[in-house]
């Protein structure tokens, strides 16, 4: 019997050792069994709806706040707002003449002017150097219009102020220049509107009157008297201005006309959603403008006071039945002057709407009056003043 050899170690068959066994100890922990949210179809529309109106309302607060310059400022509407002319409305301006005048911001940004001039007095028609008395003396109106529409369909309103002013008092021997400005991005104005930049058109305006005052000191010796007037979000700006730390030295300002005025944006707010549960009311620490005239009134008492001169006398024109701008508002402002000692007035023109108030024969005669009064205290108080130097030296 012959025997097989056997097969080469290369071809033996071994056996792999297995891998360790794991311990029996510590055990593993057991996984608590995964729970998932289960809800009944029932309630699924209501949260479709609930989810669909908080992301509606995210959206439109987003977009008040990234947009909130087209929101406020509208200088397109009516849609024709700035393609209208001093032209179109010359027939109805009772003979005041105003022309266009073009200046530039310190940005560099191209702004417009509506500027009329009138002479009060027995020999209004005679040109300045042969009057036989002497020189008129200068009186600047400088005006900020609403948030809305441009400068020349208020031209009339203004004309017919002015035109009381020149006829009104035949002794009186006042210069009257009304400065309208046109605010960037309105009528033929470039840019865009923001408060900032409202800011510098209106510092922009003020040298162009400083400017000219300048010129007139040299035949007048008698420095001119200042007035702001403004509108709606134009007494904002009105307030801005009264404050800046860019004010010209040559200049002193008299007298502040606000029209149909509010505290601030932020208090707009609220009065435009006066509802809790409405979100936009609590929009206001997002707000890139402000136009606080509350606080303003306080500034200017103050640094009125610190250089030690006469404050300037405050007129606030309320419109009775102001859709827009709650009583409220007024009442407060004249509160506000009244705490930090600044001489204030304030009329009412019953019936009026937020835009009716300078339309309505009431609300002329209100501004027109306050006009002629500040204007002669103003120079009454300058006149104590040089008496006074007079006497001390």
């Amino acid at each position: 019997m012959a025997l097989r050899p056997f097969p080469p170690a290369s071809l033996r068959l071994t056996r792999l050792p297995l891998p360790p066994r794991p311990r029996p100890w510590p055990r593993p922990m057991c996984q608590a069994p995964v729970r998932r949210f289960h809800l009944n179809p029932v309630f699924m529309p209501p949260l479709y709806f609930v989810g669909l109106l908080a992301a509606l309302w995210v959206w439109k607060c987003t977009m008040m706040v990234v947009f909130q310059n087209k929101i406020i400022y509208t200088p397109g509407l009516p849609p024709n707002a700035r393609r209208e002319t001093i032209a179109d409305y010359e027939s109805q301006c009772y003979g005041i003449r105003w022309r266009e005048e073009r200046i530039r911001a310190a940005d560099n940004t191209k702004l417009a002017l509506c500027v009329a001039e009138v002479r009060a007095g027995a020999d209004r028609e005679l040109l300045p150097e042969a009057s036989t008395g002497a020189r008129r003396i200068p009186v600047y109106i400088l005006y900020f219009q609403g948030n809305a529409s441009s400068i020349p369909p208020r031209l009339p309103d203004l004309s017919s102020v002015l035109r009381v002013l020149r006829d009104h008092d035949k002794s009186a021997e006042y210069a009257y220049t009304m400065v309208c400005l046109s605010y960037r991005g309105y009528w033929t104005s470039s840019g865009r509107a923001s408060e900032r930049g409202i800011n510098k058109d209106a510092e922009a305006a003020l040298r162009w009157i400083a400017d000219r005052s300048e010129q007139e000191l040299e035949q007048c010796s008698v420095p001119p008297v200042l007035i702001f007037w403004g509108q709606s979000v134009g007494s904002g700006f009105a307030t801005n201005l009264a404050v800046s730390r860019n004010f010209p030295s040559t200049l002193r300002l008299d007298s502040i006309i606000l029209e149909t005025p509010f505290l601030s944006i932020k208090e707009m707010l609220g009065a435009v959603y006066p509802g809790k549960w409405i979100p936009y009311r609590y929009l206001w620490p997002f707000l890139r403008n402000h136009l606080d005239s509350w606080k303003n009134m306080g500034t200017l008492a103050e640094r009125s006071s610190a250089a030690k001169v006469p404050p300037p006398r405050i007129f606030i024109l309320e419109a009775g039945r102001d859709e827009l701008v709650p009583p409220s508002h007024a009442e407060s402002i004249y509160g506000r002057c009244v705490e930090v000692s600044l001489p204030v007035e304030k009329a009412v023109v019953h019936n009026a709407y937020h835009n009716e108030a300078m339309i309505r024969a009431e609300g002329k005669r209100a501004v027109t009056r306050a006009i002629e009064t500040h204007v002669a205290e103003a120079l009454r108080r300058r006149q104590e003043v040089s008496s006074g130097d007079d006497g001390s030296a």
